[in-house]
């Protein structure tokens, strides 16, 4: 089995390491978390980290010294978390090897975004999305898996199939029958109103409310589409 990817978090206040791992799990990464510089480094030396979120202002190792050290020997994506809005610090930290800035207070979504953009951008994953997220839901595609918040999900063949076909489009409008197209080869049949049932089972696996879904929703008359991060 694939390892998760993993994403070290060095900010010496408590509360941004928690909301940013709390983020970065649901968005189904797994978050190293580190108060200070030298501990960031002992887990980047220690584990095969994919990307490192870093502040700048840390109690001992400031972040750009922990920005030079991992660009010494790494080529991992680099996002700095910064109270500074100057210029010039900005322009120093991207000669150092930093590859993005996120300056605070910060929305932990669009945190979330960019960190998925830069591993985008490293992997060259501009075709096929290895990965699909929104709020909470990620499909692993290489790995067939589907999570909720962290969650596991048990999606039968049919189900995991609608889904990555909805989100790989999102609000597209898919007919039953281009639905019908996807599951063809697990048992088969020709009713259009079978997508109905798979999509009713599904909604009771991802949404909160199955009554009021938020992800996936019916178009009369044409048929479904998933709503994304609208």
């Amino acid at each position: 089995m694939k390892e998760e990817t993993l994403v070290l978090v060095v900010d010496d206040e408590e509360k941004i390491l928690e909301v940013l791992s709390s983020y970065l799990k649901i968005n189904g990464f797994r978050p190293l978390c580190a108060k200070n510089g030298q501990e960031g480094m002992d887990l980047f030396q220690k584990n095969p980290v994919s990307l490192a979120l870093l502040d700048v202002m840390l109690p001992d190792l400031s972040g750009e010294e922990v920005c030079r050290r991992i660009r010494a020997g790494s080529d991992i994506p680099i996002i700095m978390i910064t109270a500074q809005v100057d210029e010039e610090s900005i322009i120093r930290g991207l000669h150092i090897g930093a590859d993005d800035y996120v300056t605070k207070p910060f929305s932990p979504r669009q945190v979330m975004a960019r960190v998925q953009a830069a591993l985008r951008r490293k992997t060259g994953t501009s075709g096929t999305e290895k990965r699909l997220v929104s709020r909470g839901l990620v499909a692993d595609i290489e790995n067939r898996r589907v999570q909720r918040n962290g969650t596991a999900l048990a999606l039968t063949p049919k189900e995991y199939k609608i889904l990555i076909t909805l989100m790989s489009r999102p609000a597209k409008i898919f007919t039953r029958d281009e639905i019908l197209e996807q599951i063809q080869g697990d048992d088969y049949d020709s009713f259009d109103r079978t997508v109905d049932t798979h999509i009713k089972n599904l909604r009771q696996k991802i949404e909160d409310d199955p009554k009021a879904p938020v992800f996936i929703h019916t178009v009369y008359g044409m048929g479904y589409r998933f709503a994304g991060d609208t």
